[in-house]
C-alpha cells in the first residue's frame, strides 16, 4: 500500500494497447513489474498524475535512450511537447514538421512545409494546432492544423527573422519576438497585432507560469519585466545583468514556481537569475558550444534540474540549487544536440540533434 501522491509510474502498452509493463517510483527506489495477463487497455486507464514530478539525482543519472528516430535529414531546431505531455511536435532545417506519439513511443504524422520554411514552433492549447515561425516567403508567423495539414490565420508584421516565440499558458495569445527589434503579441483569433513593442535590440521572451507576466531580455545585458495588463505603460521592473561578452542570449525560461529564470545562449554558458530582484544564482558551464548554435537548456518539471544539449552530442544536467554537475547523458547523437526539454506530465526527456531521442529511467535491478 502506498500514497499515490509520492509514487511516479509509467505504463507501458503491448501492440493490442493492454498494459504490459508498470515502471515503479517511489520515494526514489524504482520497481518493474511485467503484467503477464490484464484486461486493461489504453482507454480504460486514466491517472491523474502531479504537475510537478519529484526527481532525484541516482534517477536522473539513470536515463537511458529508449527509442531514436531518424525521421530528418537535417537538424532538428526546435522541439515542444503538448500541454498533457502526451505528444511532441519538432521543427528542422529539411522543412519538415515531425509529430511523435509519447506514450506508445512512435511517430504520429509528418508534415512538410516546403514553400514557407518553419524555424520555431509551439503546440497551442491542443495537440491539433501549432504556430511556427517561417524562414521562406516573409517573416510571418503561421498557424497551422496539424489535422489536415492546413493552415488556419498568418500573423504579418515582423520584417526581419523571428528569433523568441512562446505560448500563454492559460489563455489563446502568443508572444514574438524578431531581429526587426520589435515584440508582438498576438491573438490566436485575429491576424491583427494586439500590441508592440520598439525595442533597443535583439529581444527574447518568456510568460511566466501564470500568464500574467512576461519577460524580455534585450541585446543580452537586460531584462525587462511586464503586467500583460498594461505593458504599454512600459516595465514594472529591470534587471540590469553583466552583458555577455563571447556570446549572446538566445532563450528565456520561467521555472515552475516562478521564482527563477533561466537564461540560454549561444555560447558555453547558461545563467539562472532570482526572478524577483534580478540576482545571479547560477552559472552552469562544461557543456560544449564551439559552433555558436541556440543550445536550448530547459528547466526539469520540478525546477530542480537543468537540462542542456552540447555541440559534442551529449546531454548534461546540473542541480539548480547547487549549481553541481549531476551527470552527463551519452546518447547516439551524431551532431550538436540544440534541443532538449523534459516532459511536463510524464517521466521522460527529449533530445534532438538530427536524430530525435526519447529518455527514459532504467532499472537499478536489470539496467533495462
Amino acid at each position: 500500500n502506498c500514497s499515490f501522491r509520492k509514487c511516479v509510474f509509467h505504463l507501458f502498452f503491448n501492440k493490442n494497447d493492454q498494459v504490459s509493463q508498470i515502471i515503479l517510483f517511489l520515494r526514489g527506489r524504482e520497481r518493474t513489474l511485467v503484467v503477464r495477463e490484464t484486461f486493461l487497455t489504453r482507454s480504460a486507464v486514466s491517472i491523474a498524475t502531479e504537475s510537478r514530478m519529484k526527481l532525484v539525482d541516482h534517477v536522473v543519472r539513470s536515463f537511458k535512450v529508449a527509442k531514436l528516430f531518424k525521421e530528418n535529414t537535417d537538424k532538428i531546431k526546435s522541439i515542444d511537447f503538448s500541454p498533457a505531455g502526451d505528444a511532441l511536435i519538432s521543427c528542422s532545417d529539411d522543412d519538415q514538421i515531425v509529430i511523435y506519439d509519447c506514450e506508445k513511443g512512435s511517430t504520429t504524422k509528418a508534415v512538410n512545409s516546403k514553400k514557407y520554411g518553419v524555424d520555431l514552433i509551439h503546440f497551442t492549447h491542443t495537440k491539433n494546432t501549432a504556430i511556427h515561425s517561417s524562414t521562406k516567403v516573409d517573416d510571418t508567423i503561421r498557424y497551422l492544423s496539424l489535422h489536415d495539414n492546413k493552415y488556419i490565420r498568418y500573423f504579418p508584421g515582423h520584417q526581419k527573422k523571428v528569433v523568441s516565440l512562446c505560448i500563454s499558458p492559460i489563455e489563446d495569445s502568443f508572444i514574438s519576438g524578431s531581429l526587426d527589434k520589435t515584440l508582438r503579441i498576438w491573438d490566436l483569433r485575429s491576424p491583427n497585432c494586439q500590441g508592440i513593442m520598439h525595442l533597443t535590440g535583439r529581444p527574447i521572451t518568456a510568460y511566466d507560469p501564470e500568464g500574467l507576466i512576461f519577460a524580455v531580455g534585450i541585446n543580452s545585458e537586460c531584462i525587462k519585466l511586464y503586467d500583460l495588463r498594461s505593458f504599454d505603460k512600459g516595465p514594472f521592473v529591470t534587471f540590469d545583468q553583466v552583458q555577455e561578452k563571447e556570446c549572446d542570449w538566445t532563450g528565456l525560461k520561467f521555472s515552475s514556481d516562478g521564482k527563477t529564470v533561466l537564461i540560454s545562449t549561444n555560447g558555453s554558458t547558461i545563467r539562472l537569475i532570482d526572478s524577483f530582484n534580478g540576482a545571479p544564482l547560477q552559472t552552469f558551464t562544461g557543456h560544449l558550444n564551439n559552433k555558436g548554435i541556440p543550445v536550448e537548456a530547459s528547466f526539469s518539471p520540478d525546477s530542480q534540474f537543468i537540462f542542456s544539449g552540447s555541440t559534442d552530442g551529449r546531454v548534461h544536467v546540473w542541480n539548480a540549487v547547487t549549481g553541481y554537475k549531476v551527470c552527463v547523458l551519452h546518447a547516439e547523437h551524431t551532431g550538436p544536440v540544440q534541443c532538449v526539454q523534459f516532459n511536463p506530465k510524464l517521466m521522460m526527456l527529449a533530445s534532438a540533434c538530427t536524430n530525435m531521442a526519447f529518455w527514459l529511467p532504467t532499472t537499478a535491478e536489470d539496467g533495462n
